[in-house]
């Protein structure tokens, strides 16, 4: 892996590889009442495979959450990093309540003692003694009452609990708060090729701050695995009874409008040898050097490919202003 290819984590000074792993969809299903939540079935067994798979790679940054699978995400991820976990930065997201046994979201919570839990918990599950990042996961917090989590994020990082903090976010004046913490080294963010977040990545940029990229291949929607006839399974997120939110999949099928999109610009993302996925991967460096894309995995394939667009590197400012066009955007500027 070459030195152009790795990232910085804001301002904390910590390296990580360009590209991360996702782990949302390695916890497997889980529900918020009758909503699924996760990405359906898995294979443990093949998720640490992935995993190794990564490390020899040169993918060193993890991103998972402790609801993800209502905590089996961080329990995979001990066991995957069992005597490495030095050779690995390690992020995971504090915010919403569960309870483990029934796999059910229970709510959330932001208070001082309640992060202070959250983050003993998530060292336990990680069977660590450090969280490299820990994010906060309540996108729509209320930006009044921000300041408080942030400032208890400051004693954990006094604490030895945690190197750096961030906020799961795509409000500006959310995000902006914690720029204001001396030890907020990340914003993570919904972007993509498909979909620009200018004002989110203006903000990273102004405060020295990492973008770290959710979404990065839009739910899978930028891997070229699903057509206008795809169906997703019911324990999906993606699945016909999805989450309000769900934009790239409608129905339980991909959405035939972003499925257009696609189409207009497949030809400049697989251009020069690169998979569809490694082109939007490449889209992203390309925007911004503040950019860490996680695309998600569920096997040792996916894993590979991804970090296969390693090799290629990001995009040209020529393939940049094509795609620009083509979306009928203006450059570097949301659609």
């Amino acid at each position: 892996m070459t030195a152009s290819m790795t990232r910085t984590l804001g301002r904390s000074g910590i390296q990580v590889s360009a590209v991360g792993l996702g782990c949302w969809a390695i916890g497997g299903p889980f529900w918020a009442g009758e909503t699924p939540v996760g990405w359906g079935e898995v294979d443990d067994n093949e998720s640490i495979r992935a995993i190794h798979r990564a490390l020899e790679l040169g993918v060193n940054f993890l991103d998972t959450a402790d609801v993800y699978g209502t905590g089996h995400s961080e329990r995979v991820i001990a066991r995957a990093l069992a005597g490495r976990r030095q050779q690995v930065v390690i992020a995971t997201k504090f915010g919403n309540v569960f309870d483990e046994t029934a796999r059910q979201i229970a709510g959330a919570d932001a208070s001082p003692a309640y992060i202070r839990r959250a983050c003993e918990a998530s060292l336990r599950r990680l069977n660590t003694d450090v969280i490299d990042l820990y994010q906060f996961h309540l996108n729509g917090y209320d930006a009044d009452r921000a300041a408080e989590v942030r400032d208890t994020l400051e004693t954990l990082v006094s604490a030895g609990k945690i190197r750096c903090y961030g906020w799961s976010t795509d409000y500006p004046e959310r995000a902006r708060v914690f720029a204001d913490g001396p030890n907020c080294a990340a914003i993570q963010l919904d972007m993509n090729v498909l979909l620009d977040n200018a004002p989110m990545i203006a903000l990273c940029e102004q405060f020295n701050l990492a973008a770290i990229n959710r979404g990065p291949l839009a739910m899978g929607l930028l891997t070229g695995k699903y057509t206008a006839t795809s169906q997703l399974a019911e324990n999906d997120v993606r699945g016909e009874h999805s989450p309000a939110w769900m934009r790239y999949f409608k129905d339980g099928k991909p959405n035939p409008e972003w499925l257009a999109r696609l189409d207009a610009i497949r030809e400049i993302l697989t251009s020069g040898g690169r998979t569809l996925a490694q082109g939007a991967l490449a889209w992203l460096w390309a925007r911004s050097p503040q950019t860490l894309p996680i695309p998600g995995f569920r096997t040792v394939a996916q894993v590979e490919e991804n970090a296969g667009a390693l090799r290629f590197g990001p995009l040209t400012a020529d393939q940049m202003q094509q795609i620009d066009a083509l979306l009928g955007r203006a450059e570097g500027v949301q659609a």
